[in-house]
């Protein structure tokens, strides 16, 4: 499995956004424990059914929405 394909997006989970694996833990969640300063060690203990290939997939994810083009001024 490719970091990528343990994001899945469901209308039924979490009204359509991004989760992982089908589970109600949104990729948003995952991204808000790390930038709070939670360790990879602390959200695998606190979620114990999160595998760490979850964690590097959120990370994959949010760093391709974050890429778009660079518009030129002409």
């Amino acid at each position: 499995m490719t970091d990528l394909a343990r994001i899945t997006v469901n209308p039924e989970v979490c009204g359509g956004r991004p989760c992982i694996r089908g589970q109600r833990v949104r990729v948003k969640d995952i991204l808000d424990m790390l930038a709070a300063g939670a360790s990879r060690e602390q959200i695998l203990e606190d979620y114990p059914y999160l595998e760490d290939g979850d964690i590097s997939a959120a990370l994959s994810y949010a760093a391709t929405q974050a890429d778009h083009p660079v518009l030129r001024v002409a």
